[in-house]
């Protein structure tokens, strides 16, 4: 045992979780899976798009035969689309290279996509109980409190700092508890904004708390001038039919459906004679229909409608140019795609 760990595991038996969907049945693919689904997104959030995923694919082997396609649809919403690639990628590998058992090996696991160090310790700690510190948001924000680590934990330095304040007090017993408790800690009560020291059971341990200085840490990153973007969806529309595409496999929204864009309307007959070989006007334009936040940047987003008539000729040409990656889908079946949350509101309250 540690001295954080005296101190938390009472309260963790106490005060902590233990109902989640992912604790209830915690074997190492609903482990691994509820630790990408929560990297950068709350657990409120998380816990609704879980239970849907598993019970689409219940398990491993199940994940690594559905097509990406299905998975980035039960994706669709919960955002940074790379998460749910690399989860698809790394069961096939799982299934193809270890007959589908997640490795036990922390080096093994940190060689599939997707996992780093501190997915790789959870998995190893809350699904098989083993010795491997782990360091989420939650668990940065704890000690960097409770040491006055200054910097941002984004730094190589100060993320050098916190991995071995982690690697000392985590305990060599009861781990799975520990790590469940440090995260439920940061969660809870060591909240980024208004903490409650006053239900804290490290406080006594902890610097900021007898320093008062709980809003100083951890750092904040360095601000930078957000860039703004500007781009155009483009809307075709034909017998009750609109027009998707897949997003190239990087970049944000990768893999999802979406409406065709451009940077410019300026661009627009071009690029239809480029890619379909048919030039048409639109019958309707909307200005800033929409405007997302990035992690680097803002976007917004604005429409244009174009019609095709029926029995179009130039209805005949476009469909002639289609690929894999471009379809014509009736407005009915579009939540049989995955599509980005802001794309797929723009599209239901059209």
């Amino acid at each position: 045992m540690t001295a954080i760990s005296n101190l938390l595991l009472p309260w963790f038996e106490r005060h902590g979780r233990k109902d989640l969907p992912w604790q209830i049945q915690p074997d190492a693919y609903r482990i691994w899976l509820s630790e990408i689904m929560l990297q950068q997104t709350q657990v409120a959030t998380v816990i609704p798009y879980f239970k849907k995923f598993v019970a689409s694919f219940p398990t491993l082997v199940d994940l690594a035969n559905a097509r990406l396609d299905e998975v980035l649809q039960h994706w669709a919403g919960l955002g940074y689309y790379a998460r749910a690639r690399n989860l698809h990628k790394a069961a096939m590998i799982v299934r193809d290279e270890y007959q589908g058992e997640i490795p036990s090996d922390i080096d093994l696991l940190m060689a599939l996509p997707g996992i780093g160090r501190s997915t790789a310790g959870a998995i190893l700690s809350l699904a098989h109980g083993h010795y491997a510190p782990i360091l989420d948001g939650n668990v940065k924000r704890v000690l960097a409190r409770l040491y006055q680590v200054s910097g941002w934990p984004g730094k190589t330095a100060t993320q050098k700092q916190l991995w071995k304040l982690a690697e000392t007090q985590t305990p060599s017993e009861d781990v799975r508890h520990y790590n469940q408790a440090m995260m439920d800690l940061g969660a809870l009560v060591c909240r980024r904004t208004q903490p409650k020291c006053e239900h804290c059971p490290l406080s006594s341990l902890c610097q900021s708390f007898l320093y008062q200085t709980q809003s100083q840490y951890p750092q904040a990153k360095p601000q930078k001038n957000r860039p703004h973007k500007h781009c155009w969806l483009l809307l075709h529309s034909h017998n009750n039919h609109w027009l998707l595409e897949r997003r190239p496999p990087k970049g944000i929204w990768g893999g999802l459906w979406s409406l065709p864009e451009l940077e410019s309307l300026d661009l627009l007959q071009q690029w239809q004679v480029d890619e379909f070989g048919v030039s048409l006007s639109p019958s309707a334009k909307q200005e800033k229909l929409l405007r997302h936040k990035f992690t680097h940047f803002d976007l917004t987003l604005s429409l244009v409608h174009i019609p095709f008539s029926e029995n179009s000729t130039a209805y005949a040409d476009l469909t002639a140019h289609l690929t894999d990656n471009r379809r014509w889908v009736r407005r009915d079946q579009l939540d049989r795609y995955g599509l980005p949350a802001p794309v797929a509101s723009i599209l239901r309250n059209l």
